[in-house]
């Protein structure tokens, strides 16, 4: 990064280094009268946790979010300045400014009332056969509505240079399928409020207290069905499971119930003999049990869901009942966010590649990709080490694992092909259509890639996301802009600490490639079993480990972790950072500096702890419980942490104490 840009990234509080500390530790969040081996997250995080309540529109608050409210403030400054109607002004900035201000004119929003929306439920009001009903799921998949199943393009899982047509299964509205499953108390309370907001929001739409009733029941019942045919997230996480290459006439025999050549030639498809069914089981049950007698319960079906997808560009009244169930009752936020920054967050997730260039050309220099890049590479350095002195794990496996590991492709900051909107047209005063053209556009490019070479270089994430991934398909570690400031990474500070925090998430992405579903695909992203029986059977002995370890934790009340759906995060979290302290002592090559009192290892745990500090709800907390594959952020310090001899070597941590697991596990 240039000057200027350092200057302007860092100028807020949140991201200034600690006064106080000589290295740039936040020795202001640590709570230095917790013993560290007892909770090491208390004694790194605990006077930031106590003195950063939640702010009442969020249900999650930590550094991960705060660095985000950071970067919304650097994206609003681009698209105020890009709203300004000026002469001259550039057609992206037209396009992210008048998206913008379309969002923000409530009072065009409010004026229009249902009329943007209105056509689309009079052509679902007036279904009267099975071949309209297939027309109308085409519709709102065309919208990037997820009824009934989802259908896209994705990389061939045993030939990933090839893109090929799948389908999925989908439908539901709740966060899983167990929502509608469970019979404890707390899942039939959630399932009543959902039907009474169901409920609200069918009144809102014109229909009467009676009807929004009946039309509500339809809905859950419908839905219901949909949960029972559908895989529980474990065993979708597991890609043999997912993979069922199968000819369209064998589709048409799994489910004939529904006219697959007319709904392909709808969706705009390109033509094509065969495609993957990633659950066939799921096809075919919903084929058979979902009603074919009559249009009604696909009338209050589709009637809600396109309600539901369309809330945040209807008037104020369907926003407000929206945020009261999905963010007030299901993850206890208490205020809607301001309307600026949802405004801000639509435009990054419509416009995100036009946005993110901008945003590159504000927060991130090639100073910042060389210095990353130079992190990376001791991390690879350090995993193929680790590789390589691993007693577990024979030669054989291990130099296939060395070849993968020197296939993979790193990418850094923003992709390397930006997303072409110029056939998209936005329009001020217009916030529900710009919506729908930019998700159309989106849908019909992805079904232009059906058939076609697999482009490795796309990515999922817009450049000021604070978040990182691995593509097991095209086998690269991926990290966004928004991600590399601090606390995660600052060229000014110490680098122990940089290690500790950029470099375990370096660490953790590489490591995905080798945790218990990366590891089933070689180093050309293909999904194929490169590992001897004798070294598989190892490996996993040694994630069950990990996976019993986090089902013992408890998320809230009554509610544990489910090891066998954080497993493959859990195995990154614990690989990644001793990868990264291994990456650190390769640097360091022995040299100590003590500073804040703290020697390099010591500082190097710590700048891994303090990206997790977090508060969150006991809502978010159940419903990361049930659905998120990530642990919560004090299990992925006092989690992880045990399992590292290292760790408590430098801490001079006692065999009997809780920071020192009597069973620790390692896999790499």
């Amino acid at each position: 990064m240039n000057c200027r840009h350092l200057l302007a990234l860092f100028a807020l509080p949140a991201l200034v280094l600690a006064a106080d500390s000589a290295s740039g530790l936040d020795t202001a969040a640590m709570n230095k009268s917790v013993d560290p081996c007892v909770d090491f997250y208390q004694y790194a995080c605990g006077n930031w946790i106590a003195h950063n309540p939640l702010p009442a529109d969020r249900a999650r608050w930590g550094r991960f979010t705060e660095l985000s409210s950071h970067n919304e403030n650097v994206l609003l400054d681009i698209i105020q300045g890009a709203a300004v109607v000026k002469p001259g002004r550039s057609a992206s900035d037209q396009k992210i400014g008048d998206y913008f201000t379309s969002c923000m004119d409530t009072a065009t929003i409010d004026k229009k009332g249902l009329a943007p929306l209105q056509p689309e439920l009079d052509r679902i009001n007036a279904m009267r056969t099975r071949e309209d009903v297939l027309a109308e799921l085409v519709r709102l998949h065309r919208r990037g509505i997820g009824v009934l199943f989802g259908f896209g393009a994705q990389p061939d899982a045993k030939d990933s240079t090839r893109t090929i047509a799948s389908l999925s299964q989908g439908g539901l509205s709740l966060p899983d399928r167990d929502f509608y499953l469970k019979t404890d108390t707390k899942s039939a309370e959630t399932r009543q409020r959902f039907v009474q907001h169901m409920k609200n929001m069918f009144q809102l739409a014109g229909d009467s207290a009676d009807n929004a009733a009946t039309r509500a029941q339809t809905v859950i019942q419908l839905e219901t069905t949909i949960a029972q045919a559908s895989a529980d997230r474990v065993a979708m996480r597991d890609p043999n499971k997912r993979y069922h290459p199968m000819s369209k006439q064998e589709l048409k025999a799994l489910a004939p119930a529904l006219d697959w050549d007319a709904y392909f030639q709808g969706m705009g498809a390109p033509t094509f003999a065969t495609l993957n069914v990633a659950g066939p089981d799921f096809i075919q049950q919903i084929s058979a049990a979902l009603p074919a007698d009559s249009v009604n319960p696909w009338n209050a079906y589709f009637t809600w869901h396109l309600l539901q997808q369309s809330a945040s560009q209807l008037p104020e009244a369907f926003e407000n009942e929206s945020f009261d169930f999905w963010q007030r009752y299901m993850t206890g936020a208490r205020e809607q966010r301001p309307r600026s920054a949802r405004c801000v967050a639509a435009v990054d997730r419509s416009l995100g590649d036009l946005l993110g260039q901008k945003y590159i050309e504000v927060a991130f220099g090639p100073d910042a990709k060389t210095q990353i890049g130079q992190l990376v590479d001791a991390l690879e350095k350090a995993l193929g080490k680790d590789i390589q002195t691993l007693p577990w794990m024979t030669d054989t496996t291990k130099k296939a694992a060395i070849e993968k590991l020197k296939a993979i492709t790193n990418n850094v900051g923003y992709p390397k092909k930006w997303r072409d909107y110029s056939k998209v047209t936005i329009a001020p005063g217009d916030f529900l259509g710009n919506s729908v053209r930019t998700t159309e556009a989106i849908q019909q490019d992805r079904m232009q890639r059906i058939g076609k070479p697999t482009d490795k270089t796309e990515w999922n994430m817009t450049p000021p996301t604070v978040n990182a991934f691995y593509s097991p398909q095209s086998n690269s570690i991926n990290f966004p802009a928004g991600i590399l400031q601090p606390p995660f990474f600052d060229p000014r500070r110490d680098i122990a600490l940089n290690y500790g925090a950029a470099g375990m998430v370096i660490g953790h992405e590489m490591t995905h490639g080798f945790d218990d579903q990366g590891r089933k695909f070689d180093g050309d992203g293909n999904l194929r079993d490169w590992w001897t029986p004798q070294d598989g059977a190892e490996f996993e002995k040694r994630v069950t480990c990990v996976a019993d370890e986090y089902s013992g934790f408890t998320a809230v009340d009554d509610v544990k972790l489910n090891g066998r759906l954080t497993l493959g995060e859990n195995t990154a979290d614990n690989g990644g950072l001793r990868v990264a302290l291994m990456a650190l002592q390769d640097t360091l090559k022995g040299k100590e500096s003590l500073l804040d009192g703290f020697t390099p290892e010591q500082r190097f745990f710590l700048g891994f702890a303090q990206i997790w500090c977090e508060n969150s709800t006991p809502q978010a907390e159940r419903q990361q419980a049930l659905t998120n594959p990530h642990s919560p952020g004090r299990y992925r310090v006092d989690g992880t942490l045990p399992n590292m001899p290292e760790f408590q070597k430098v801490f001079s941590c006692k065999a009997s104490q809780p920071m020192v697991s009597a069973n620790a596990c390692r896999v790499w």
